[in-house]
């Protein structure tokens, strides 16, 4: 048996750590201070982003077409008149040159050169100017404008006498005081023919009641005779906000015809024609409305 060490006998030495060596880095070091000021300044970026940054948003552009609209009623004039010029002569030498004297106030030099022959001193046949329409005016570029118009011509040779119909193209310049020239010689074009265009009809589809089809009826056709003579103050029983203006006609209600009613959200719509005996003319005017009527106290056009 052991007995316990005395205080004298040596105890075993404990084996003593080997310490590790640390490395500090100085704070004043340049490459610590480097590193300080990279890291303020990546802060100070932020904050600075932080209160300037801008929204972004998805931003829809929209392109707005504005009409330009020209007045062509100068436009309008000159040609007329340069037609009633250019499509008149008579075979008379004098005439003629005074008709040439006339056109220097419309074409350009140059055109007035290729129009010198246009009429020749023995042209057996002489012509005025019947009718005149303009169909177009349409800018081609800036300042610069081209005109469709038919022209009527009365030939006349000798004791005979025709009429003929053309259609025809210039072009204009109308410089900064608007005054205006012939900048290309009138040239065949195509007259606007009638469109096959075809509109859509409007039919009964049951959604008016037979009681309520003769009341609207009745109102149309006490209204109808009445308009045409009617003043304001008596048209507001009929209609509201002046929709109808008065015409003051002696016309004489004669019949509705084709009457189409369809409801509408409580109200009725109306596709009417009207027919009238003018008093003056003795000749039948057929007018035709589309509008809407609703009952109040009594039954009103309202739009």
């Amino acid at each position: 048996m052991k007995l316990p060490f005395s205080k004298k006998e040596k105890q075993p030495k404990l084996k003593q750590r080997k310490k590790v060596k640390i490395k500090t880095v100085g704070k004043r070091k340049k490459s610590v201070v480097l590193l300080w000021i990279l890291l303020l300044s990546s802060i100070a970026f932020g904050i600075y982003k932080n209160f300037t940054a801008i929204d972004q948003h998805t931003i829809h552009e929209r392109e707005v077409v504005q009409a330009n609209i020209i007045d062509t009623t100068a436009i309008e004039s000159f040609t007329e008149n340069f037609v009633k010029e250019y499509y008149s002569w008579e075979n008379e030498s004098e005439a003629l040159e005074e008709r040439t004297e006339k056109l220097a106030d419309y074409l350009t030099e140059e055109l007035q050169a290729i129009n010198i022959d246009m009429i020749r001193e023995d042209i057996p046949t002489s012509s005025s100017v019947q009718n005149i329409n303009i169909w177009s005016v349409s800018e081609e570029t800036e300042n610069n404008y081209s005109v469709v118009y038919s022209v009527q011509q009365k030939i006349t040779e000798e004791k005979d006498s025709s009429f003929t119909n053309a259609t025809y193209r210039i072009v204009l310049h109308q410089d900064e005081q608007e005054n205006l020239v012939i900048t290309q010689n009138p040239t065949m074009w195509s007259q606007p023919n009638k469109s096959n265009f075809v509109p859509e009809q409007a039919e009964n589809n049951g959604t008016v009641e037979s009681a309520t089809e003769q009341e609207v009826t009745a109102f149309l056709e006490a209204f109808f005779t009445s308009y045409p003579t009617a003043t304001d103050q008596e048209l507001a029983y009929y209609v509201k906000d002046n929709i109808l203006p008065p015409i003051e006609k002696k016309y004489i209600f004669s019949e509705l015809v084709n009457s189409v009613y369809q409801e509408l959200d409580g109200q009725i719509k109306v596709w009417v024609t009207v027919s009238y005996l003018d008093e003056t003319t003795k000749a039948k005017q057929l007018s035709q409305y589309e509008f809407i009527i609703e009952k109040d106290t009594n039954w009103m056009i309202v739009e």
